[in-house]
């Protein structure tokens, strides 16, 4: 057999749903009853469910079980995790684990690649660590999801299919599956971190080296147990990911420096990734994943920019020199207490401005468009809608990151 057909052969193994709920099951999750049964009915488009009545998840008796004997213990009952553009019922039949403690890690493992993580982690390590290293992992980060999504589109694989899936959540059930931008996010942001931060801050490599692998592999495998992923859509989201790192990598300096210094360096910056986002919305219809890929460009464009108003105005955010490589040694109770306190204050003003800006940019966008927003959500899958609001909502969050925050930091005596 050719080494191509062993390859082709290798990659429909690790795209098999079954190894994914082969996976679910050996951590305890379960779908509804029947549901195996369910699966020799086939599946539908992306990912959802087949046709037919679904019984509840907490009716567990049958397969010889005798009613009042003792069990293994009692399934805990959930229903799939929502979001607020979460239309279709793919995949929201009710599910049930055997163990809660597995459900919250891979829960926390998924959010580390969600919107919650990225507006707590990027703000404290621009405010309370280094803002030379969060600049470099935000440039870092937005070309990992941007070519990730595109690459998406572009392939058109859908999701594993439910049955045999258990879906536990459907924030992103409209997205195609190949790569998992999870695993690409969950994979560089620990690399990156690790190559940007060791030599700069003291701490042991196998230490940094550990957490980073930790952090990738919860990541990988929670996109599994959320019946969100293949086995292959992760490998190749990590592979990717390391892809894009070794290009990027040499010349995240050059592109941060010029951020900072070129004179016109704002206009091509908010250009280039506007033009990135209109190009992106061409590749497919709308799916959560096109306002994704204007939101991360948005806030890439947004911190740049912030930056480089930053380094006209004088508004240094960087440690001196003198002081590398850093330590955490010198932190005391004062130290983390100025740290909480910024980091609840920034983030509130940056939720405020996310708030004020979609308030003011959808039915914007709808009057000059001259789209109906009775139905905003249906007003959002519309190009001349989702590509501003997105853009200019998370550019002011990013731009507010960079500077404002920072600005009133200093103003109240919390820098």
């Amino acid at each position: 057999m050719s080494v191509g057909r062993r390859l082709a052969r290798l990659a429909a193994h690790l795209q098999d749903p079954r190894k994914v709920a082969a996976f679910q099951r050996l951590c305890g999750v379960e779908g509804p009853s029947g549901w195996a049964g369910a699966g020799q009915r086939g599946p539908v488009a992306n990912g959802g469910p087949a046709g037919g009545q679904a019984h509840p998840a907490g009716n567990t008796a049958g397969n010889g079980a005798v009613p009042g004997a003792a069990g293994p213990p009692r399934p805990w009952s959930r229903r799939p995790r929502r979001n607020s553009l979460t239309e279709e019922e793919d995949g929201s039949q009710e599910f049930a684990t055997r163990s809660r403690f597995l459900y919250y890690l891979f829960s926390l493992g998924t959010e580390l690649g969600n919107e919650l993580f990225y507006i707590l982690f990027f703000p404290f390590c621009i405010w309370n660590l280094d803002a030379w290293l969060g600049r470099r992992l935000i440039i870092i980060w937005v070309w990992v999801m941007y070519l990730g999504q595109c690459t998406k589109d572009v392939i058109r694989w859908p999701r594993p299919a439910s049955p045999p899936v258990v879906k536990l959540e459907v924030f992103y059930n409209s997205e195609y599956s190949m790569p998992s931008t999870h695993a690409m996010s969950g994979t560089a942001i620990p690399l990156a971190l690790l190559l940007l931060s060791y030599g700069r801050w003291q701490y042991p490599f196998m230490f940094g080296l550990i957490l980073a692998l930790c952090w990738c592999s919860l990541v990988c495998c929670s996109r599994i147990y959320m019946g969100m992923h293949s086995i292959l859509d992760v490998i190749a989201g990590f592979l990717y990911a390391i892809l894009i790192l070794v290009v990027f990598h040499p010349v995240v300096d050059l592109i941060d420096n010029f951020n900072l210094t070129y004179k016109y360096a704002p206009l091509i910056i908010i250009s280039l990734h506007l033009a990135l986002g209109i190009f992106s919305f061409t590749l497919d219809t709308w799916s959560t994943s096109r306002g994704d890929t204007a939101q991360i460009l948005g806030c890439g464009a947004g911190v740049a920019c912030g930056s480089h108003v930053n380094y006209i105005t004088g508004l240094q955010l960087d440690p001196p020199p003198h002081a590398l490589p850093l330590s955490l040694s010198s932190l005391t109770v004062t130290v983390f207490g100025k740290a909480i306190l910024r980091l609840l204050i920034g983030v509130i003003v940056l939720l405020l401005t996310k708030v004020a800006m979609k308030k003011a940019t959808i039915p914007l966008a709808c009057k000059i468009f001259r789209i109906p927003h009775d139905d905003v959500r249906k007003a959002r899958q519309r190009m001349e809608v989702e590509l501003p609001y997105r853009y200019i909502t998370y550019g002011m969050v990013g731009f507010s990151l960079m500077f404002i925050v920072p600005c009133l930091f200093h103003f109240i005596g919390l820098s």
